[in-house]
């Protein structure tokens, strides 16, 4: 077992050593740019994903909503995880428009949607997409195993590849969310914490 457990955390290190190259270091930037921006401007952020995806978008909101290392002022985010919502839509219209619905009630122009999908893939995440397209609000996908059909569909994109399970994909997801946020707190209130 342990050589089992040896092998599961260096394939863990692998996973979030793919956040140091230049093009993760990018997004991540660019991200937590347009996420400032977006809050200075009175917009927020809508975030989507399934199963562990979706704990992954509740833990975004929350990072935001309440604080992440200090405490400052709140910044707007909504996961669109309400149970009423989704078995609403999923019953009357299919599981594949709950998120769309959801980004169709709340999306303005100066918002951010953000999705996560392991496969790229996720039917309702791309229904997401296209509405928030056709809101004409900023994307961010974070992707895994080659990006499926949503590769090169977001302004911004992240894309963990090599591992055909979720499990390392979404801990390389998380970590980059954690550092997005750290950016984007720095960016907003290093006034707050150098007092």
């Amino acid at each position: 077992m342990r050589n089992k457990i040896y092998c599961s955390i260096a394939n863990s290190i692998s996973a979030v050593n793919q956040l140091n190259s230049a093009h993760a270091i990018e997004f991540i930037e660019n991200v937590a740019a347009a996420l400032a921006e977006c809050f200075q401007n009175g917009g927020k952020v809508i975030i989507a994903g399934n199963g562990g995806s979706l704990c992954d978008a509740n833990h975004f909101a929350e990072e935001l909503t309440g604080f992440f290392r200090n405490i400052r002022p709140a910044l707007p985010a909504i996961a669109l995880s309400d149970a009423g919502h989704i078995t609403c839509v999923a019953n009357d219209l299919g599981f594949e428009w709950v998120f769309a619905r959801g980004v169709e009630a709340y999306a303005k122009p100066e918002d951010i949607f953000v999705g996560l999908t392991t496969s790229g893939n996720s039917q309702n995440i791309i229904r997401a997409m296209e509405a928030a397209e056709k809101k004409g609000i900023t994307t961010v996908l974070f992707l895994g195993k080659g990006g499926g059909k949503l590769k090169e569909r977001a302004d911004y994109e992240l894309v963990i590849d090599g591992f055909s399970s979720s499990d390392r994909i979404q801990e390389s997801h998380m970590a980059a969310i954690h550092i997005i946020i750290e950016m984007v707190e720095e960016l907003l209130f290093s006034d707050l914490y150098s007092r």
